[in-house]
């Protein structure tokens, strides 16, 4: 058993927003919706990586963020013209406004996950550090 590739799969790490190099520790504290939502880990739990990788590192992530934040805008603007037939702004505004308020933890945190798992160069999977017997240096 002991020389088994141990190996954990990149979209579950993503969507549970694990640690990119080990997969096994979180990178929040707590979860999406919540008062302390949005705090991050400083180190993985697991191996100990330190996920500011340098000081303003996660500046980045804002205009990952507004990638995002554009992407659903125009989305759901197609969606209600094509729903709704309507060209009231009004509508327009009050629902892609209401939606960006709702949708604006998931895309704080995942824009800080695309950072780290995608957009981070020398940063990768290192499936020793996932095994369980693993020791935190």
């Amino acid at each position: 058993m002991e020389n088994t590739q141990y190996k954990l799969a990149a979209w579950p790490a993503i969507v549970h927003a694990k640690c990119p190099r080990c997969r096994r520790g979180d990178l929040f504290a707590n979860s999406m919706y919540g008062l302390k939502a949005q705090e991050m880990n400083k180190t993985c739990p697991h191996c100990g990586l330190t996920f500011e990788r340098e000081p303003g590192y996660f500046y980045v992530a804002m205009f990952v963020s507004y990638a995002l934040n554009v992407a659903q805008m125009v989305t759901l603007a197609v969606a209600i013209s094509v729903l709704t037939g309507s060209h009231n702004p009004w509508l327009y505004c009050g629902v892609i406004l209401t939606v960006a308020v709702v949708l604006s933890p998931f895309n704080f945190r995942y824009s800080r996950v695309a950072l780290l798992h995608w957009l981070t160069p020398g940063l990768h999977y290192n499936p020793e550090m996932s095994k369980d017997n693993f020791v935190n240096h």
